[in-house]
């Protein structure tokens, strides 16, 4: 399975936003391990660059960069994924943005904790922590 990483996942990881981080630890854990094929979208990561830098200091946030361009592939964001993700009418325009860079990427789901922004997604949805919780019982089943 083929997941797009929401923002807010990457950074609850990186900024050891509890309780949310256990479940983004696993996510990333997993990636590392080679056992999810994860992507996050390119804006994702100029956002993460951002708020990381004013969270934690210009030499974490580029520690950190590196670590999410050697774990994650990257959705591309281009002119054709922003007029797709304009036509959707998402309330939130990040995550119609973030839709859409999936579909062209050939991810088959999306993960996020902000299930209402992505509530007419084609793609399925899930809560990490559900996710988490789904994966790890059909591996011990």
């Amino acid at each position: 399975m083929k997941v797009l990483i929401d923002t807010n996942i990457i950074l609850d990881h990186l900024l050891a936003r509890a309780p949310f981080n256990t479940a983004a630890a696993w996510i990333f854990s997993q990636t590392e391990k080679g056992k999810l094929a994860t992507f996050i979208g390119a804006t994702t990561v100029t956002t993460v660059h951002y708020l990381v830098t004013k969270a934690l200091g210009s030499k974490a946030s580029y520690d950190c960069m590196g670590k999410l361009l050697r774990l994650f592939e990257i959705a591309p964001i281009t002119r054709t994924v922003l007029a797709s993700a304009l036509l959707l009418k998402f309330t939130d325009f990040e995550d119609a943005v973030l839709h859409e860079a999936a579909i062209h990427a050939g991810v088959t789901a999306i993960i996020s904790r902000d299930l209402t922004g992505f509530r007419k997604a084609t793609l399925p949805v899930y809560l990490p922590d559900a996710f988490m919780l789904s994966t790890i019982q059909k591996q011990d089943g």
